[in-house]
């Protein structure tokens, strides 16, 4: 049986080197801790007690908010093999009831703390991984069917700015596929019904918005300012001008595409990693006839196809900007829905690339202008 000690106890104990571990969820830590205290929530702990508490014969005290979960969270360190163990009665309301000192919790606000909580239980993101969320500024050129459900996901996710840059407008056609848009909005520019529809989803979110057809003359300055940029384009003009630009500044792109049944998705990284990575064109040497690339309102796409290919986008996207696993960088991702199937493609850099081979002379976005006309 779990030993039960009050506040003031665990003081005194404290004072001996006894460790203090608050167990509440950090929303609670951000209204004050008890002084000297560690605080990791409890599911934190419980996953990974030994890299918070490294010597299991060491004495162990616990408070949460009011004594129940310390005695569930010793409990769980006793079945870990931790023995001297201690459940501070009354919790953190009887610590400040009694006037013993305490500290502030983390700087955030208790909506940060709230809303990003359960990013903030895995070890992987936590406090240092939600702040490099919102200090990102992420592109998303089309706020339609695979800008819709990346858009969502980031804004949700906490990344802090998302520009989207979009000259269409919302049409009742785009409602089958395209979740920012509603009826409501038809007839509207899709970039304000974006703003719209991500504010309400999460209010923190700075959103900046383009309603600008993507060419030659702009897609430097689009780019320049972000930290990633993701591919919702319609047409391959774009597509080519995207990643040329994102090579010459360095940028990563995240790449997406469907038609019909069938999606896929990659990582082209060229910009930072010349001669490892490949770039678009290394996997497009050339645009495709017109006639061989028909787009959704040409050839049709199900519904759900770019709300799986967008979700894989936005992951890519928190995946770079937490430096997490491994990216799609050199590999193009398949997804045949009515199979429900992927498979893989190993991509690797053109040593003929025209444009993000070491050393090569950029030739300049001249040769994309006619096209970008056509498209």
């Amino acid at each position: 049986m779990i030993a039960e000690i009050t506040p003031a106890q665990a003081r005194e104990r404290q004072a001996g080197g006894c460790v203090l571990v608050d167990v509440r969820e950090p929303g609670e830590h951000a209204l004050g801790l008890p002084e000297g205290a560690i605080a990791v929530a409890r599911a934190a702990l419980e996953a990974e007690p030994r890299r918070w508490l490294p010597d299991p014969d060491a004495e162990v005290l616990l408070i949460c908010g009011s004594g129940r979960r310390s005695l569930l969270a010793a409990d769980a360190l006793a079945a870990a093999g931790y023995s001297r163990l201690r459940s501070v009665t009354g919790g953190f309301e009887r610590w400040r009831a009694e006037g013993l000192p305490e500290t502030a919790g983390a700087p955030e606000d208790a909506d940060f703390l709230e809303r990003y909580s359960r990013h903030l239980r895995l070890p992987q993101v936590g406090i240092e991984g939600q702040r490099k969320l919102a200090q990102a500024r992420v592109l998303l050129v089309g706020a339609g069917g695979l800008g819709s459900p990346a858009a969502y996901y980031l804004a949700a996710a906490g990344v802090g700015t998302l520009v989207l840059a979009d000259d269409d407008v919302v049409d009742r056609s785009n409602l089958q596929r395209q979740i920012l848009h509603t009826e409501a909005r038809i007839g509207v520019a899709k970039v304000e019904s974006a703003r719209i529809a991500l504010s309400a989803l999460n209010p923190r979110l700075q959103i900046e918005t383009e309603r600008v057809r993507v060419n030659v003359d702009n897609v430097e300055a689009l780019v320049s300012g972000v930290d990633v940029v993701v591919d919702g384009a319609d047409n391959f003009p774009v597509r080519y001008l995207l990643s040329d630009a994102c090579v010459q500044l360095g940028k990563p792109l995240v790449y997406g595409a469907v038609h019909r049944f069938e999606g896929q998705v990659s990582l082209f990284d060229a910009g930072r990693r010349r001669g490892q990575a490949p770039c678009y064109r290394c996997l497009f040497p050339e645009p495709p006839a017109p006639e061989d690339a028909p787009n959704c309102a040409e050839a049709g796409v199900l519904g759900v196809l770019p709300g799986v290919i967008g979700l894989l986008q936005a992951t890519e996207v928190l995946k770079l900007i937490l430096g997490l696993g491994d990216s799609l960088a050199g590999r193009l991702l398949h997804f045949d829905a009515l199979a429900m199937r992927f498979r893989e493609t190993r991509l690797a850099a053109d040593p003929d690339c025209p444009v993000c081979v070491p050393g090569r002379h950029f030739p300049g976005y001249q040769a994309l202008q006619e096209l970008c006309r056509a498209g």
